[in-house]
């Protein structure tokens, strides 16, 4: 595993680097994760891939000291500053990695041969993400509730006892609302990405039009990212776009289905 840096203006993007191999994997974490998280690919990928993780604003050990916006268009920037624009490459995404795939998708068709998609985000549009981070008025409101959450705690609380939230939303809320620093970083972080918004039928034409295999990957136990819309996604363009559900939860990054990810990456 090598640790390496990029600047961009006052910022620094930090990545690591697994493997030696001929063909080019980027890697994109989920959300409170690092780059680390795809290590355990490299025992079974390495000789074929060189694995390149990088890490996203808010992340790791990547340094964001710009507003709180990251463009989409910068991130292929980075891309192109580690690979050159004419190789091929294949890409992973574990939940908000997930997100981030397909709207490379969008930008860069040409230099995708494969998309791996775990436990994706980004298949359809979360109404509250939406509201905070794609309106002024939302983003506002969303800024307030993260330096005073009291109301929004209690509104779910009581949604909660009454049958009308999901327990396990409610006891992942609470995780991500109850210390202040959470709190702040949740902020922090969904705005930044806020420009990651990826249109399922543009994508599906995209895979048949360029050819572009795209395997996703579902936990049948996961509360917070089910397959009901990686179904609707893959009925786009079954020739192209396919899925699998396992018997599991949302963590799917663990060494038990390195296997599985690694067949799914190599069947190409």
């Amino acid at each position: 595993m090598q640790s390496a840096y990029l600047s961009v203006g006052k910022s620094t993007f930090h990545y690591y680097r697994f493997g030696v191999g001929a063909k080019w994997l980027f890697c994109f974490h989920g959300y409170g994760e690092d780059g680390r998280s795809f290590g355990f690919l490299e025992k079974q990928l390495g000789k074929q891939f060189t694995i390149i993780a990088l890490e996203m604003p808010f992340h790791g050990k990547t340094e964001w000291n710009e507003s709180l916006l990251l463009e989409p268009e910068l991130l292929v920037e980075l891309i192109h500053r580690i690979k050159a624009p004419q190789i091929p490459m294949q890409l992973l995404g574990y939940s908000m990695g997930g997100r981030i795939c397909l709207q490379l998708m969008h930008l860069i068709p040409s230099e995708i041969e494969q998309v791996i998609l775990i436990a994706p985000d980004g298949l359809h549009k979360n109404i509250w993400q939406k509201i905070s981070t794609q309106t002024l008025a939302g983003n506002k409101l969303f800024h307030f509730t993260m330096r005073n959450p009291g109301w929004m705690i209690a509104m779910m609380d009581l949604l909660g006892k009454a049958k009308l939230f999901n327990p396990s939303i409610r006891k992942f809320v609470h995780y991500y609302l109850d210390e202040a620093a959470a709190r702040d970083i949740l902020f922090k972080r969904w705005t930044t990405m806020r420009r990651f918004k990826p249109r399922k039928k543009e994508l599906a034409a995209i895979s048949l039009e360029k050819k572009i295999p795209v395997s996703m990957l579902f936990g049948k136990y996961d509360k917070v990212i089910t397959d009901r819309h990686g179904k609707k996604f893959a009925a786009m363009a079954p020739a192209l776009i396919s899925l699998q559900t396992i018997e599991a939860g949302h963590q799917l990054l663990k060494q038990k289905y390195a296997t599985l990810i690694a067949e799914m990456i190599l069947k190409q």
